[in-house]
């Protein structure tokens, strides 16, 4: 009845949390996702896939986002992941960790978390040893203290 002669492919299209709108739940979608509203709630898109949600300057997301194409000019609550292409206009505001491949930020963005980037979807190697810094543990050893104090005497 609603087929009308289609076949059973998922058409593409936008969806739309407009301005007026505030969602609670979930998100799962594979195409393109505009937040002009307030989404309270995880968004999610399969990893690699050509999908793409954009928080607008009004939109508003409490939770995670795992989308590989992520445009934000909005504020999000929450981690992003995404393992293509991320873009933080100059109105973005992320209170979170960003996980990223690529990404693109405009003077003005802001991240209170950390910038992580992810090769294949896995974070980069650390660090070789001799590049490393010493832990906060490796920092307070008495034979660092008492070399100090001998330089100092």
């Amino acid at each position: 009845m609603f087929n009308r002669g289609r076949d059973n492919r998922a058409e593409s299209g936008i969806t739309l949390v407009a301005t007026n709108c505030e969602f609670v739940g979930d998100v799962h979608f594979s195409d393109q996702l505009l937040v002009n509203g307030i989404v309270k709630g995880n968004i999610y898109a399969q990893a690699g896939s050509k999908a793409v949600v954009t928080i607008s300057e009004k939109g508003r997301v409490k939770g995670e986002i795992r989308v590989p194409n992520v445009i934000v000019n909005g504020k999000v609550y929450g981690d992003i992941r995404s393992d293509k292409h991320l873009e933080l206009a100059a109105k973005a505001e992320v209170k979170g960790n960003v996980y990223y491949s690529l990404i693109e930020m405009v003077m003005g963005s802001r991240v209170d978390g950390n910038l992580v980037h992810m090769k294949d979807g896995r974070r980069e190697a650390k660090a070789s040893e001799a590049d490393r810094q010493p832990t906060e543990q490796e920092s307070r050893k008495p034979t660092t203290v008492a070399a100090v104090k001998s330089k100092s005497a």
